[in-house]
């Protein structure tokens, strides 16, 4: 695994525990790699790693490593993965795909000839593997909401609504490729093709900088990414999907949440209750309508058989566990796992087409079969074979 701050913890506690509830390949967990000594071999003994490097060149070359686990910050991505793929490594990056559409081109074009030799790639979108919102996918796919007509998805959070939150990586253009567009947008856009299986043809934007100036080392620095974004996106299906994310929403700590309408019913979900599901049945007589809360913690619910008997409910970490489940399944099968490099780079190409929106003052950008592809409804069972 290579970088071991916040989403190397969250990877290395699902690959230490994963095998203790799921049925997976035997592995170990050989190497953590990350540039500080010290830092990184303080992770490494929390974190159950063998051993540690500070050269990941090094690392992706010997013939002891099979799975390359990405989690370092996206203006690494491209140059790893590309890398690790044609070393013959099988890996695993976190979202999103780059800080690029050029990269993110690259990286898929890599990933499509390495998977033709047995080589296989996934994008970490982890909300796919909440199972509430596994089970959501299901409901849609089985008709229950009838055609989606409207989906509303806002992922807020407000670690920056103080002024005074210093500079880091994420703030620079040049490091973090984006703000919250890139940040947490790539999230809810992702959410918005895995649950409808739809395609996205047309996109308008805005992006926001509220606190333009953070303090530094050195006094203060330029913000040069957005601290806000807004979208419309238009659906091959004739739906309509309004995202809206902030990091600066302040009282809402790590609040994804969705609606989807349909004409006959309709679901809601938050990421604060991600063990809850709410559906509308609009088919039932009007006078037993309204909204049941669903507690998707049930051994027939997606990964729920695998957990703590029915109303123990599980956490953010599990989405994590859930995934590297699917990703070694789907290594030892042979299988496609999904999301793949194709799919991070659909939602990278919906991120462009934002920012291309917004610098034209939200004017509309069409989507072209050329520029992004839906999800295929086929990557459910990807998902909901954890169940």
């Amino acid at each position: 695994m290579i970088g071991y701050a916040f989403m190397g913890k969250a990877h290395s506690n699902a690959w230490r525990n994963v095998a203790s509830y799921f049925d997976v390949p035997a592995f170990e967990q050989r190497a953590l790699v990350g540039r500080n000594p010290d830092g990184v071999a303080e992770a490494a003994a929390k974190y159950g790693w063998a051993e540690i490097s500070t050269d990941w060149r090094s690392v992706i070359g010997r013939d002891d490593i099979q799975i390359v686990d990405i989690c370092a910050p996206g203006f690494m991505h491209a140059e790893i993965a590309i890398a690790a793929l044609a070393a013959g490594k099988h890996v695993l990056l976190e979202k999103p795909l780059a800080n690029t559409l050029a990269e993110a081109e690259a990286m898929a074009a890599a990933a499509r000839t390495a998977r033709a030799r047995g080589v296989q790639s996934m994008v970490g979108f982890n909300y796919r593997r909440v199972p509430a919102l596994a089970l959501a996918r299901e409901l849609i796919a089985e008709g229950r909401l009838g055609a989606v007509r409207q989906v509303r998805a806002a992922y807020l959070q407000d670690w920056l609504a103080d002024d005074t939150t210093p500079m880091s990586w994420r703030l620079r253009r040049e490091t973090a490729g984006s703000g919250a567009l890139g940040d947490i947008a790539s999230h809810a856009i992702d959410q918005v093709l895995f649950l409808l299986g739809d395609q996205v043809t047309e996109v308008s934007g805005r992006l926001h900088t509220f606190t333009p100036h953070r303090p530094g080392a050195h006094g203060l620095e330029e913000v040069t990414v957005d601290d806000a974004a807004w979208a419309t996106l238009a659906l091959a299906s004739g739906a309509i999907a309004s995202v809206e994310v902030s990091r600066m929403a302040t009282g809402q700590k790590n609040s994804l949440k969705l609606e989807i309408y349909g004409d006959k019913g309709s679901l809601r979900f938050d990421l604060e209750n991600l063990n809850e599901l709410h559906f509308l049945d609009a088919t039932v007589p009007a006078r037993e309508q309204g909204f049941r809360r669903i507690l998707v913690n049930e051994p027939v619910h997606p990964y729920g058989a695998a957990w703590w008997p029915q109303g123990h409910v599980i956490g953010w970490e599990h989405t994590f566990t859930h995934e590297i489940r699917d990703f070694l399944v789907a290594i030892d099968t042979g299988e496609q796992p999904a999301p793949s490099f194709e799919d991070g780079l659909t939602v990278q190409r919906i991120l462009a087409a934002v920012e291309e929106s917004a610098a034209a003052r939200s004017a509309i950008v069409p989507l072209d079969d050329s520029r992004v592809t839906a999800v295929p409804a086929a990557n459910a069972a990807a998902v909901t074979e954890g169940a």
